[in-house]
């Protein structure tokens, strides 16, 4: 299976389930070789199938707020594809959970801001050093960014604001090598452990109903994409 994307090289962190899975497997589809990172969700199968298209792909248990352990992981991926990582997309992130901002406590704000902004720097500069120029960074951003998303979701909404501010200076930086930077900002994504977790059915129906289309998007390739954003991604 050949793809626009054969003989490159692409990392994708959290990629064990929901959003960074479809990417992971619309990479290899492409083309490319891909590892993943993973942290509650193992990523074998993922590989298995990724091996069945004939990709090389690998798969790393990580923790994207750990400094040395990023660092680990970046340097043994790009050994296992070839030496360099020509994509990256920064997935890897939740809400960890839902709590009303008068009662946000400084040890869960710093998680969320870990999980998702700190995670974002720390895996885009370890990668810059194995990546050439020409490369490609893609952030998995969320609407809540720009809309300050949904019930107890402050810490969320701006770490993720954070993300796409983030997005921006490094196009900026990074223009002269021919990396880009891009931040894709999904809106409500029905069908994944993001929110069967953390979402109550009465805060689904909520999400969707404020959708210009009335419906959730699907992380499944093979449903018809929906765009449930309010507001274009930024860029």
């Amino acid at each position: 299976m050949t793809g626009p994307l054969q003989g490159r090289t692409a990392l994708v962190t959290g990629g064990g389930t929901g959003i960074g899975r479809q990417v992971a497997l619309a990479l290899g589809r492409a083309g490319a070789d891909v590892a993943v990172t993973y942290r509650t969700h193992d990523a074998a199968d993922l590989v298995a199938e990724l091996r069945a298209m004939g990709r090389t792909a690998v798969a790393y248990e990580l923790d994207a707020t750990d400094p040395a352990a990023v660092r680990e992981v970046v340097s043994a991926a790009a050994r296992a594809l070839g030496g360099h990582l020509d994509v990256l997309v920064n997935n890897a992130g939740g809400i960890v959970g839902r709590v009303p901002f008068a009662e946000v406590a400084l040890d869960h704000w710093r998680a969320v801001v870990d999980v998702n902004l700190t995670s974002t720097y720390l895996v885009t500069q370890a990668v810059l050093d194995v990546m050439p120029d020409g490369g490609r960074v893609v952030q998995v951003s969320s609407a809540a960014g720009q809309d300050g998303g949904g019930a107890g979701a402050s810490a969320y909404a701006a770490a993720k604001a954070g993300v796409d501010g983030l997005t921006r200076a490094l196009a900026k930086e990074l223009g002269p090598r021919r990396i880009t930077v891009n931040s894709v900002a999904p809106g409500f994504i029905g069908d994944t452990p993001f929110h069967e977790r953390f979402t109550p059915e009465a805060g689904q129906r909520a999400a969707v109903a404020g959708t210009l289309v009335g419906r959730p998007g699907h992380r499944r390739t093979s449903r018809r994409p929906s765009c449930t954003s309010r507001r274009s991604p930024a860029s």
